[in-house]
Order: C-alpha cells, then structure tokens, then sequence
C-alpha cells in the first residue's frame, strides 16, 4: 500500500474542458506555492499528492472543497488489502459499517455489485459487524479508477470557491475592522487576488488602527500567502472637513471620506490593473451605507465596485469572521476615526457633494486621478 492524498474539486469539474485545465493548473501552482516539495498528479475531478502534505495547509487553499488520506493500491488487491485496512482504522471499535464505492472507467462489474462483495467479505472477518447504510459507525469508502483503487475512513473539509487567481486582481479597502476583511475573503474565494489598501486620512487616524489593519491582513496570509497591506497617507479630509464646518455641512463628512477613498483606490487599482474594488459595505448597517448614500459613494469611481456583504446582517459577517480567524484582531482595541460627526447624514445630495468638492478642488486640493 502507498500513502497519498486525494483532493477533490467541485466548480472547476463544471467548466469547459479548455478552462477546466487551466483552472486546474492554477490550482497546483497555489498547492506547490504552500507546499513546494509536494509530488503532484491530476486526473478529471481528482488530484493527488504525495510526500509531505500539510493538512492544515491544504484546508486554507481556495478551489479545494474537500481531500482524504488515502492508501493506493492495485485493483487486484482490494480483496485481500481491506481487511488489514479496516483492522488498522478501528473497525474492531465500532458495531456498524458500510461501503462507500465509487468506480471511473470501464468495468465488468458494478459499484453496487462490488460494495456487497467487500461487505460481505467486511463482515465474515469482523462476525460482530452489521450493515447500517444509512447511519453507520464507521464508513469505509472505496474509489476504483481503471485497474487502481483507493481506500480511506474520512474526508477533511476544505475552504471550497475557486482557485485564487483566476478571475484576475482587485484592490481591497481595508479598515481592520470586522467588515473589510471578511469582504476581501469572499472575493479571493470566488478567484480574485486581493490588494489589501489603508487609506491614512491624516490627523483623523494614528497608528493603532494602521496596525490593527496590519494584523488582520496577516491573518488573511493563511488564504492568500504573501498578501501585503499597502498604507497610503493623504491629508485631504482635514480641508474637506474645515469647508463642511464653514458651511454648517459638517454631517456629510463621512460621505467626503469614503468619496476619498473610493478614489484613492480608483487611481491604485488603475495603477497596478487590478479589475475593480471592494469594500465591506452593507445596506443601512451605518450611516454611510444607506442606499442613497451608496449612490454618492459610487459616483466616485470609474471602475466596478464590488460589495460582497451587501445583503449580509451582522451576525452573519461575524460569523464569517470567526470562521476565517479574522474576528479577534477585528474587535481588538484601536483608536478609530477622530473624524466621525455627532449627526452623520444619511441621505447624502450628490449636487452638494460635488459643489463642496468643486470648491476644494479651486483651493488648490486637487482629487486623485
């Protein structure tokens, strides 16, 4: 018997053949990225790895949806390899048992046929197993390609989505709050690479939240290895907001931050090709974030945003959160925004925002482009 891995696909099997190779292809340059010393094999739905695998690594790469320990071995020798096989995986412990097959290629038998033929042969070695298909104590699964076998006692979960990388890259805004990181993740498990962005607005933000943001971006290392925050400083929200509090406007100014940003991370995406942008917004969770104040907020930019959280409560982003391990940095302490008015508006006028913007702009602030 030889010891292997099988790691299973779901989405990839769905593409056409052309992109199915090439989806697949990247999927083994993240594994070998992980795990540079790993003998790697494909077939159509399946990939198998020998020599040192890290289960803990394997779980974090986008595109696996599941992998099993294996032992391989010839189909001839099922037969009189599975007895030993269960004995050494605690079949002897438990009191009911059941054959999973599943058979690739041309045969004269069937799955079926196969899987009461190593039962039968399961229970004259263990007399004190019975058969329980639907709720067995222990299930032994059997995977028959051609003349080769597979048998394993269990299937790891895995992170699932598509490879990273292959739908391109985008920027992220990342505020090491619960939100954005928990965005960035749902676009790198639907193929994207992140640009993780911190956009420094001058007086408003210190350092505690930059290296809150820092920590978070580290723990999003585990799904994207060599992930790096990029921090831009920019002082235009000290004159944006001087100008609200001339003009009694000073509710708008979370509004003329996100405007900002928007922009600042416009002209990085554009900088480097990145696709588009994503923020961690949801429909009315803060001021901010009102649809009418999400139509300002996108007349900012040029390139698509993307908003993965759109329709999520709270409770489900942090439990996102949780899962993904970003959740602990996300509410560990930090200045916040020194910015933030007492009275934020929620119903934004696109007119008034420009004007305001218009008149910055003459002061000798320019916007980014």
């Amino acid at each position: 018997m030889k010891k292997q891995w099988l790691v299973r696909y779901s989405e990839i099997f769905l593409k056409s053949d052309p992109v199915r190779r090439q989806w697949e292809n990247v999927l083994i340059t993240n594994i070998l990225e992980v795990m540079p010393g790993v003998h790697v094999r494909n077939e159509r739905g399946r990939i198998w790895l020998d020599g040192n695998v890290h289960p803990d690594l394997l779980k974090n790469i986008f595109g696996i949806v599941s992998f099993s320990e294996v032992e391989h071995i010839k189909l001839d020798e099922i037969e009189s390899s599975l007895p030993d096989y269960c004995r050494r995986h605690g079949i002897e412990k438990v009191k009911t048992f059941a054959i999973k097959m599943k058979r690739v290629g041309t045969h004269t038998f069937s799955s079926n046929d196969k899987a009461i033929e190593y039962g039968n042969l399961l229970r004259k070695e263990f007399p004190h197993l019975k058969v329980n298909l639907a709720l067995p104590d222990k299930e032994i699964h059997i995977e028959i390609r051609a003349d080769e076998a597979y048998l394993y006692d269990n299937s790891t979960k895995a992170v699932g989505g598509l490879p990273l990388g292959v739908e391109g890259t985008l920027v992220a805004l990342v505020s090491g709050g619960i939100d954005s990181p928990v965005a960035a993740w749902m676009m790198m498990k639907r193929g994207c690479r992140i640009i993780p962005l911190f956009v420094a607005l001058d007086i408003f933000l210190d350092e505690t939240t930059i290296a809150k943001a820092q920590r978070v971006v580290e723990i999003l290392a585990k799904y994207q290895p060599g992930i790096e925050l990029t921090v831009v400083s920019d002082s235009y929200l000290a004159a944006a907001k001087e100008e609200l509090v001339l003009r009694h406007l000073e509710k708008y100014t979370c509004i003329f931050c996100k405007r900002r940003m928007y922009r600042i991370a416009t002209a990085y995406a554009n900088k480097i090709g990145a696709k588009g942008i994503v923020t961690g917004e949801s429909i009315g969770q803060v001021a901010s974030q009102t649809l009418d104040n999400l139509v300002v907020l996108t007349d900012a930019t040029t390139i698509p945003i993307y908003r993965p959280l759109i329709g999520f409560d709270k409770e489900e982003t942090i439990r996102i959160s949780r899962d993904i391990g970003t959740f602990d940095q996300s509410i560990s302490p930090a200045s916040g925004c020194k910015a933030v008015p007492t009275g934020p508006s929620t119903k934004a006028k696109l007119e008034i925002i420009r004007d305001i913007e218009s008149r910055l702009e003459a002061t000798g602030i320019p916007l980014p482009v």
